[in-house]
């Protein structure tokens, strides 16, 4: 093979990894755990180091974790009032003016202002509309719908529904060094570590 073929196939090499790279951002680092204990031990450990982006997956909820990892309280549950309110007042107050206000009927004598015949509406509009606050609310606050996750990229991660306990620790955050979370990871007893790819 010539120098100048050489050189070409170089250059086409190094266009082919360019566009690799643009296309191919580093999403973070996977590790893997023996078991739910080393998981939650490593989740303690790396709040402890500061970390914010950061995760950990398993097949089960185990228990503390979101201790260990100093995770706030849901903000669904003021979405799901919101709604439940906005349901009870927007209820009364379409009964209150079509009945009071905009088409009073009386029929034998009874008061146009009837509250208690107004409660099963409005017990049904506050249900209705925390419902929905709740599933929209949930899907907004976990970034869904999502047709895919960098995570899936990972065969090894396909364990996570049956005997696989991992942690993810995400690029975007702002103490993340390839080599330092690599080590850490290490410390930690990660029985396998691997990048992770946002194709």
């Amino acid at each position: 093979m010539s120098a100048k073929a050489m050189s070409t196939k170089a250059t086409k090499s190094a266009g082919k990894a360019t566009a690799a790279s643009t296309t191919n951002t580093h999403y973070g680092i996977l590790a893997e755990f023996a078991n739910p204990g080393e998981l939650y031990h490593a989740a303690q450990k790396v709040n402890k180091e500061g970390f914010k982006e950061y995760d950990t997956f398993s097949p089960f909820p185990i228990h503390g974790m979101d201790k260990a990892m100093s995770l706030k309280k849901s903000k669904l549950g003021w979405i799901v009032i919101v709604h439940a309110l906005m349901g009870l007042t927007g209820a009364f107050a379409m009964m209150y003016f079509m009945s009071v206000i905009d088409y009073p009927i009386n029929i034998s004598g009874k008061p146009f202002f009837n509250l208690p015949a107004w409660i099963p509406i409005m017990f049904e509009l506050t249900i209705l509309l925390s419902a929905f606050g709740t599933v929209f609310g949930m899907l907004f606050l976990n970034g869904l719908p999502r047709l895919n996750h960098p995570l899936f990229t990972s065969e090894r991660f396909k364990k996570v529904t049956d005997d696989g306990f991992f942690l993810c620790i995400e690029s975007t955050d702002s103490k993340f060094d390839t080599v330092q979370v690599r080590g850490l990871l290490r410390d930690l007893g990660a029985s396998h570590i691997e990048d992770i790819h946002d194709e």
